[in-house]
């Protein structure tokens, strides 16, 4: 069964609490246009949009156009200061990489170092915010080393991991010309970690809005 055919069997229900659509941002992707770690990121902001949440994507061609980070003073490029603003604006993230070599690849772990530029605000990295994870990479071994990388980097900048992280193995096709995936497990994965995110954040919203209403 594909993710299409999931979705035209269940609609899509609109599950957003009073208070609001979370924002969920999806980072990921590779250089190659059209690569399986984008298409992986957008089947997961699908489920995310289905589940409540506004959803925005800074995929491969937006990732390949930052600068190596330099940690020396300097004015940020546009691109830096986009990615800086929306981690901020965002309830939740959900990132998407490669495996390569064991590990998560250059480009996103560039994408994450930049987060240091927005280390003096007061949403210091991806403070408070629920995080998914997403690898696709050709064999299982490289799948779950690279997750731990990552939920590991994901710790060190203050996020919340979700409790589970999908790891897709491309060693085989793995979705169709729609952009569907072709396995049923592959679309659960997915469709969890983005429902993860949604929860969370709704769970923090509800926490913040209770502090608000709280007697003081």
């Amino acid at each position: 069964m594909t993710t299409r055919h999931l979705v035209e069997d269940q609609p899509p229900v609109d599950r957003s609490p009073p208070w609001g659509h979370p924002k969920v941002l999806g980072i990921g992707g590779t250089t190659r246009a059209g690569s399986t770690t984008e298409r992986a990121l957008s089947v997961a902001l699908q489920a995310a949009e289905a589940a409540g949440a506004e959803v925005q994507l800074l995929g491969g061609d937006f990732l390949a156009k930052l600068p190596i980070f330099d940690p020396r003073p300097g004015g940020p490029t546009p691109e830096q200061r986009e990615l800086v603003e929306a981690i901020a604006q965002a309830d939740g993230v959900i990132i998407a990489t490669p495996g390569y070599h064991g590990s998560i690849s250059g480009v996103i772990k560039n994408a994450l170092d930049t987060l240091e530029l927005g280390r003096d605000d007061q949403g210091l990295y991806l403070s408070n915010k629920p995080v998914g994870m997403i690898v696709t990479a050709g064999g299982s071994q490289a799948g779950g080393t690279s997750l731990m990388t990552l939920r590991a980097i994901v710790h060190a900048l203050r996020g919340w991991p979700t409790p589970f992280g999908a790891t897709l193995n491309a060693g085989a096709p793995l979705f169709d010309g729609v952009g569907s995936c072709l396995n049923l497990k592959d679309t659960l994965q997915l469709k969890t970690v983005a429902e993860q995110v949604v929860e969370f954040a709704h769970m923090k919203s509800a926490l913040a809005s209770a502090k608000l209403r709280a007697p003081h």
